[in-house]
């Protein structure tokens, strides 16, 4: 006794029909021959009450024709195969608006009511360029910016301001390098509640990057002149109000500074929001 019949034609294996995605400008034809066209449109009808999806197809005459997307009912390239309907592409993720210091911009929030602590900076140009690059972040944390108009008399001003735990300040120094007027009075503040950063050029305009400006390199003032004055003439710059504008004009975010600068500012913020 065999477990089989011996003389019975084997069975063939089941052929594969392929998937193809009914993608637009596809060329198929029915799988009776009876008509070929380009895929134009990908719907659904409603047969017997079910839910069907339906290929739309054109011809090279611009005759064109519905057909339900059954199993095996196309040709492609001489092959049988299966339209389904094209998965959609996933939707682009939308990128994070950023504000000019590069931080993630907080959208619909107001301004938050001023802290106790606060920012110092020597004069109005430097609240300026802060405004034009950490504005948007200052307003978010609460921050207030406030020039004091040089720092010959910090000491004083710490002492008027009273710092303390809840009631920090930070100062931001032009010309902060060893040797300097500037690190002498600042050497005199020793208030856990301050923190004193800066920036080792002259003047605020000078801790914008040239290349920002359209020139290669800030020009060199003799000592004893009046830097702002100097860059005007080397610059060819009759008032120095002119230059400002164009310096501060020129700069639209934190690439548009020095390293220095970003660096002296972001520390300043954390401190005070700590």
């Amino acid at each position: 006794m065999y477990e089989h019949d011996v003389l019975a034609q084997p069975a063939r294996p089941r052929r594969e029909v392929p998937q193809v995605a009914a993608e637009a400008d596809l060329v198929v034809e029915t799988a009776d021959g009876r008509f070929c066209g380009a895929v134009v449109d990908v719907g659904t009808a409603v047969d017997a009450g079910e839910k069907r999806d339906t290929v739309t197809l054109e011809d090279r005459h611009g005759k064109r024709r519905v057909f339900p997307m059954l199993p095996a009912a196309f040709l492609l390239d001489g092959r049988i195969v299966t339209l389904v309907r094209p998965v959609a592409a996933p939707a682009a993720k939308t990128a994070k608006a950023r504000t000019a210091s590069g931080s993630f911009a907080v959208a619909h929030q107001p301004a938050r009511v001023a802290r106790a602590s606060r920012i110092w900076v020597e004069g109005v140009h430097d609240a300026a360029l802060l405004e034009r690059i950490w504005g948007d972040d200052l307003r978010v944390e609460g921050v207030v910016v406030e020039p004091l108009d040089g720092i010959d008399h910090l000491a004083e001003a710490v002492r008027d301001f009273g710092p303390g735990p809840a009631r920090r300040v930070g100062v931001l120094v032009d010309h902060l390098v060893a040797g300097t007027k500037e690190r002498r009075i600042v050497d005199t503040i020793c208030d856990p509640n301050v923190l004193v950063t800066g920036h080792p050029y002259v003047d605020i305009w000078q801790a914008v990057k040239p290349t920002a400006l359209g020139i290669d390199r800030w020009p060199t003032v003799a000592r004893g002149t009046n830097w702002k004055e100097g860059i005007c003439a080397a610059l060819g710059v009759a008032d120095p109000r002119d230059m400002w504008r164009r310096v501060l004009a020129s700069v639209d975010s934190y690439a548009d500074v020095e390293v220095a600068l970003l660096r002296a500012v972001e520390e300043l913020i954390d401190f005070v929001t700590d």
